[in-house]
């Protein structure tokens, strides 16, 4: 079970006790606030997560209004653990690249693994906008790109900070999938051959040819030994327990310990130009 789920389930468990308190069923609590009894009892065992106004009237029904605070913080604390892409992009994609550089500027060491996609802060400007014009899509949200491309790229000067290590480790999935145009992704690979020579930059690239240990099911970023953040379609889970992290670094490091580096990498960069290259000119 990941801190999210014990996050819910612990609110879900808060919300039963002040039930029980004030000696209402479930049924009847649904009765007095107009809701079906599969809402109490799905708000109760952590299979969905409430609004602030459910808390409100949950509180209110079971006369405990002096638990109110508690109870948002509980349920703020599980929003930041698990952000919701339709809530957290409503206004665009620039605040939260806004967020990010915040949490960039008070990290220290930055270990990232990606199996599909190149990360953020390696980006050139025109992948960066390939893929924030994906979730711009996806997500029917208002179209900030311009804004949110220049907020990504000034990102990346964080890159030439010597008080900052980074530690990427690709597949070379990741430097092969469709996802933008076939030039905008040939500058891309010379972009990460040239961010390789950078002293506090490892970049490591696992070949196709790589007998898996641990599978690569999704990417992943370790901020210090604080935080662990993954991207899903849905949300961004940040995951914060220490058995979550100790677990994270764990997998790091048997996939790092499988990537090739400086010149190995570099060369499996150059042959994916080259096929890329070459099938540019085919056509």
């Amino acid at each position: 079970m990941t801190s999210v789920q014990e996050a819910r389930r612990a609110l879900g468990l808060r919300l039963r006790e002040l039930r029980q308190g004030s000696q209402l069923t479930g049924r009847r609590l649904a009765e007095l606030l107009g809701w079906p009894a599969s809402k109490i009892s799905k708000l109760e065992n952590g299979r969905q997560t409430p609004t602030d106004d459910d808390l409100r009237a949950w509180a209110e029904a079971t006369g405990a209004a002096q638990a109110m605070t508690e109870l948002l913080a509980a349920l703020h604390t599980l929003e930041v653990q698990h952000a919701e892409w339709r809530r957290r992009l409503q206004t665009g994609l620039r605040a939260h690249q806004t967020e990010l550089a915040d949490l960039d500027e008070k990290t220290r060491s930055f270990r990232a693994f990606e199996s599909t996609v190149v990360p953020g802060l390696l980006q050139t400007a025109e992948y960066a906008r390939a893929r924030l014009a994906e979730g711009i899509r996806v997500f029917k949200i208002p179209n900030d790109i311009d804004a949110a491309v220049r907020a990504r790229v000034q990102r990346q000067e964080i890159l030439y900070r010597q008080d900052k290590r980074f530690h990427f480790v690709l597949t070379e999935s990741a430097l092969r999938l469709r996802l933008c145009e076939v030039d905008v992704m040939l500058a891309q690979l010379d972009r990460l051959v040239a961010l390789s020579a950078l002293r506090n930059v490892k970049l490591g690239i696992i070949p196709f040819e790589t007998r898996y240990v641990v599978a690569p099911w999704h990417g992943f970023w370790l901020l210090d030994d604080e935080r662990v953040m993954v991207e899903t379609y849905s949300a961004e889970l940040n995951l914060a327990q220490p058995q979550e992290i100790a677990l994270y670094a764990d997998i790091f490091e048997q996939l790092a310990a499988t990537a090739g580096y400086g010149g190995d990498a570099r060369a499996i960069i150059t042959r994916v130009i080259d096929d890329l290259a070459s099938e540019q000119s085919a056509e």
